[in-house]
C-alpha cells in the first residue's frame, strides 16, 4: 500500500532530516554486515533524541486546543518528560511531569535537566510504572479544578499520534536510502513504550519498505511489546489516512537484553558503549541504546544477520542518561 500521506500539524521544534551514516570500524569489528546509523540522537532540540519527532505534533495539537499546561509522566530519568519540558517550554506552556519511585537525594542527569526547565516534578513513591497513568489523569483533574487548561501526553508520549513521527521518519529515510543507492535488509530499533517501533511499522507498511523492522526489548516482555506495537501502528496510519493490517505475530522483538530491570545498566550494554565510543566517536545510553546495540551484536554473533546483511540502526539519543 502506497499512497498520499496527509501530516497532522507540527509544530516546528527538531532539525530534519536526521543524517544517515555509515559506521565502517564497527562494521569490521564485528566482521559482520554493513550498518549505516540513522542519526535521531541528532534531531537537534532538547539534547534530541526519538521525542522530538512526536513531541511537535503534541505541541501543535495543544497549542491548536489552546492549552496553557502540560501534563505528561515515565519514570525519574526519562527522555520524554525532558524533552516535553524543553518542547513545553519553546511553546510558551508550563508542565507538570508525574514520575514513579522517590525522589533521589540529588538530581543529576536528565532529571537535572528537568530542574533547569523548572518542571514541576510529582513523584508518585510507588515503583509500578501503571501508577503514573493514573495521577497523569488525576493532575490534569486538578489542574482544571485550578481553572488552568492541561493538555494530556501519555506516559512515555507513546500514542496514535505520538508514533506519526516515525512514519515521517521512514519516509525520510526512504529518501536518504534511495538517494544512495542502498537496499538495507533490516531496521534496528530499541522497543521501550513501542510508540517509535509502531511509528516505524506503520511507515514501512504505507511506503512499501523491504527491509524487516527488529526491535530489541528494553522494557517489557515481548508479547506485550507486540500488542502495543500492534495497535499504535494501526493508529498512527489512521493518523495520516491510511488503514493497515499488521499481524501482531509478523512483529519482531527480541528480548534477553534488559537484564534486572529497566533502567538499569547491564554489563552487555556497557560493553556496547564502550565499543561505539571507541570505533565511530558515538555515545549510546544505558537505558535504550547500549541494550539496544548489545542485541545486535549478539545477533551478528549469532549470525542470525550475516555479511549479506545491510543494517540500519536507529540511534533515538538518551545520552543525559550517561551523568545520572
Amino acid at each position: 500500500m502506497t499512497g498520499e500521506v496527509t501530516l497532522p500539524e507540527r509544530y516546528p521544534l527538531g532539525i530534519f532530516p536526521t543524517p544517515l551514516v555509515e559506521a565502517r570500524r564497527l562494521s569490521k569489528k564485528l566482521s559482520g554486515p554493513r550498518i549505516f546509523i540513522k542519526r535521531d540522537d541528532l534531531t537537534g532540540f532538547g539534547f534530541g533524541g526519538n521525542k522530538i519527532r512526536g513531541l511537535e505534533l503534541f505541541m501543535a495539537e495543544a497549542l491548536a486546543e489552546d492549552a496553557d499546561v502540560i501534563v505528561t509522566g515515565a519514570g525519574p530519568q526519562s527522555n520524554h518528560v525532558r524533552a516535553s519540558a524543553a518542547a513545553a517550554r519553546a511553546a510558551g506552556l508550563d508542565i507538570v511531569a508525574v514520575l514513579h519511585d522517590d525522589p533521589p537525594a540529588e538530581y543529576r542527569g536528565n532529571l537535572l535537566l528537568d530542574e533547569l526547565l523548572d518542571v514541576e516534578l510529582r513523584f508518585t513513591g510507588d515503583p509500578d510504572r501503571a501508577v503514573v497513568d493514573i495521577r497523569i489523569e488525576e493532575v490534569a483533574d486538578e489542574l482544571r479544578r485550578a481553572g488552568r487548561r492541561p493538555y494530556v501526553i501519555p506516559r512515555g508520549g507513546t500514542s496514535g499520534l505520538g508514533a506519526v513521527g516515525y512514519i515521517e521518519c521512514v519516509r525520510e529515510l526512504r529518501e536518504q536510502l534511495l538517494s544512495r543507492e542502498l537496499s538495507p535488509t533490516w531496521l534496528v530499533v530499541a522497543t521501550g513504550a513501542c510508540g517509535t517501533h509502531a511509528g516505524l511499522v506503520a511507515g514501512a507498511e504505507i511506503y512499501r519498505e523491504s527491509y524487516r523492522i527488529l526491535g530489541i526489548t528494553v522494557s517489557r516482555p515481548v508479547e506485550e511489546c507486540r500488542r502495543r506495537i500492534q495497535r499504535f501502528a494501526v493508529l498512527a496510519a489512521q493518523n495520516v489516512g491510511h488503514s493497515i493490517d499488521v499481524a501482531e505475530d509478523a512483529i519482531l522483538v527480541r528480548d534477553g537484553f534488559i537484564g534486572p530491570g529497566y533502567g538499569i545498566a547491564t554489563k552487555e550494554g556497557h560493553e556496547a558503549i564502550r565499543l561505539l565510543a571507541q570505533t565511530e566517536g558515538l555515545f549510546l545510553d544505558p537505558t535504550y541504546t547500549g541494550k539496544t546495540m548489545a542485541g545486535l551484536i549478539a545477533e551478528i554473533a549469532s549470525e542470525r544477520l550475516g555479511a549479506q546483511d545491510t543494517i540500519v540502526y536507529l540511534h533515538t539519543g538518551g545520552e543525559p542518561a550517561l551523568f545520572a
